[in-house]
């Protein structure tokens, strides 16, 4: 009998792409409110601790410094997005939250537990999940099996189970098929469900990218630059689906992007990187018409005493 491919799917996620099982687990948290545009956190996000706290954090590769002495706190049900000029510590940031770098120095705190270093697999459980700046999916697989494989980490049952498809190996993947399916629907991927990915537009692959990612509704969404590449309407489209993971899954985000209009229209709060700093962490308003901030992007100071909005 030959293997499933949703096994085929697990396999590969397991040997060749561990990060692909860094997925959460289904979030306990009450649906967020929707941000009031205030410098605090509103409602649900006021009332409770940060599920993120940065602390402190440094990290250097030889004798360049990628962050230094970053504070960040992320509340429940924001959309919290990190924006910078190419270099300014953006991806390094997130690679340390989700356990990619190590930081030299600093604390990682989710949900007041602090960690380090952890692999892809134990971020999985305590309700991670992650996109990647560059697409890392299976393009020889369906787009099913690529949605399927976000949740790899919860198969229990073993190698022969699953070619046989007998035991505990029917339940599992009745239970994933249909999860993935469920995600598929949300974000209006059901017309290309059986199709193989790499025979997908860019646009599309993001898509797909941001559905393995949700199905496990992970507490805490990390999302590297979900837009690179795409068209304006693709933008909007995947703002709007961003939104509504938030609002649905109640699932946290913190969200990379280069695309500042993008980023002023869909975030809570924003904190701008530069040389690895941070210069400013305030509402979309505030951090447009931002001095500091106008100068990184222009790379030259203003005599606008009003602060031009970038």
């Amino acid at each position: 009998m030959p293997l499933p491919s949703y096994a085929l799917g697990v396999m590969e996620a397991s040997v060749y792409a561990p990060e692909v099982l860094a997925r959460g687990l289904p979030s306990a948290l009450p649906p967020a409110q929707p941000s009031e545009g205030r410098a605090e956190p509103t409602g649900l996000a006021a009332q409770a601790a940060p599920l993120l706290s940065l602390q402190g954090i440094g990290l250097s590769f030889g004798g360049v410094v990628a962050l230094a002495d970053i504070d960040l706190s992320v509340h429940p049900g924001e959309i919290r997005a990190i924006i910078g000029p190419n270099g300014a510590g953006k991806s390094s940031l997130i690679n340390v939250i989700s356990g990619v770098y190590r930081p030299d120095r600093g604390h990682v705190l989710l949900d007041g537990v602090g960690y380090a270093q952890v692999p892809t697999q134990r971020l999985a459980h305590l309700g991670v999940a992650r996109t990647f700046q560059n697409l890392a999916l299976f393009k020889g697989l369906s787009v099913l099996d690529n949605v399927a494989s976000g949740l790899a980490y919860k198969v229990r049952s073993n190698f022969a189970g699953q070619v046989l498809g007998i035991g505990r190996s029917r339940g599992e993947q009745r239970d994933t098929l249909s999860r993935a399916d469920q995600i598929l629907q949300f974000l209006d991927l059901s017309p290309v469900r059986d199709r193989l990915v790499g025979t997908l537009p860019y646009g599309l692959q993001k898509r797909v990218e941001l559905a393995r990612a949700l199905v496990a509704q992970p507490r805490l969404l990390l999302l590297d630059e979900p837009m690179a590449g795409m068209t304006a309407s693709e933008k909007g489209e995947m703002a709007g689906f961003v939104r509504a993971a938030r609002d649905r899954f109640a699932t946290t985000v913190v969200l990379i992007e280069h695309d500042v209009g993008v980023v002023m229209g869909l975030s809570d709060r924003i904190a701008v990187l530069d040389y690895g700093r941070k210069i400013a962490d305030a509402t979309p308003d505030e951090v447009r018409n931002d001095q500091r901030v106008i100068d990184a992007y222009l790379g030259v100071a203003s005599d606008n005493e009003d602060g031009a909005g970038i």
